[in-house]
């Protein structure tokens, strides 16, 4: 896999990603109509990202 087909890959991964993002924040803690995250919400967004980037790594390599 070139450099080039890698990018645009992982690009079109986490355009995807960020694309479904809002669905996934929730209302609460007495705000009606206000989505939130919180910062622990974050930490799964990295390790899923991490987890993609670590098979397209390993899947490139021969």
């Amino acid at each position: 896999m070139t450099r080039t087909k890698l990018i645009q890959t992982l690009a079109l991964m986490l355009g995807t990603a960020l694309n479904h993002a809002p669905a996934l924040a929730h209302e609460g803690h007495g705000l009606p109509g206000f989505s939130h995250w919180h910062g622990t919400d974050l930490f799964g967004f990295v390790v899923v990202g991490l987890l993609i980037a670590g098979a397209v790594w390993m899947r490139g390599r021969k």
